[in-house]
């Protein structure tokens, strides 16, 4: 069963686990897990998807429980009237706080569109980020004796696919766990060390106007278990509590 984390009458909004798919995807056509079908068979009515989170991103999820519903909140993603708020576990000292305002080039992802070649302009990006902690642990990864990491709250402002992976990728501080856009010493440094098999990346909270109820939603997933105890063993603090 997900974890419900929000419903009422327009919307339900789920935890999602790391390592499941939103919906179907030719991206991913051996998976047969997807979050819209396991919602809608949970809550037993028809949902619409209005975002996604990357496969190994977990955190919430928001849907539709109409296609008015839907086509209202993806209105306010679209104009960034929805704030979103992400934790992730990235290489190196960041900076205390930061923006990062970098084009995002588009990646053909199916075989199709990669045959196709498909030429699109960089889109443009903007992310802001602030420092939560710090650690240094005496291992050795890559040239240095020891590894250091910092736990960081980012802040898009604009959706671009895979934005947050490619944005702290683009300032050298990439997301430990992340397969594609990562440093392959340190996720397998923190896999053999912590036994952490996930991208340590997580939607902690939404916020919005309800485009119904004028009230202030606040929507707030905390960190999983792996991803918690992870840190934990880093001696960072979890941020997002209970």
């Amino acid at each position: 069963m997900l974890h419900i984390l929000f419903q009422d009458d327009h919307y339900v909004a789920i935890h999602k686990p790391a390592g499941l798919l939103v919906h179907r995807s030719s991206i991913d056509i051996r998976e047969r897990q997807f979050a819209l079908q396991k919602v809608r068979d949970q809550i037993e009515q028809k949902v619409y998807p209005i975002h996604r989170l990357d496969k190994p991103t977990s955190g919430v999820l928001l849907f539709g429980l109409s296609s008015e519903a839907a086509k209202a909140a993806s209105t306010l993603f679209e104009q960034q009237a929805i704030q979103k708020t992400y934790l992730a576990l990235v290489r190196g000292y960041t900076e205390e706080s930061g923006e990062i305002d970098h084009p995002i080039s588009w990646i053909p992802e199916t075989k199709k569109e990669k045959k196709a070649s498909i030429q699109k302009e960089p889109q443009s990006a903007l992310t802001h980020f602030s420092l939560v902690s710090k650690t240094e642990l005496p291992f050795p990864v890559g040239r240095y004796e020891t590894c250091r990491y910092s736990l960081v709250s980012l802040t898009p402002k604009t959706g671009r696919k895979h934005q947050l992976r490619r944005h702290m990728k683009h300032i050298s501080h990439p997301i430990v766990g992340d397969t594609r856009h990562g440093d392959w010493r340190h996720n397998r440094f923190v896999e053999s060390q912590f036994g952490c098999h996930r991208m340590l990346l997580h939607a902690s909270e939404l916020q919005f106007t309800h485009p119904f109820t004028d009230e202030a939603v606040r929507i707030h997933a905390p960190l999983d278990e792996e991803f918690s105890s992870t840190i934990a063993a880093m001696e960072l603090a979890d941020p997002s509590g209970p």
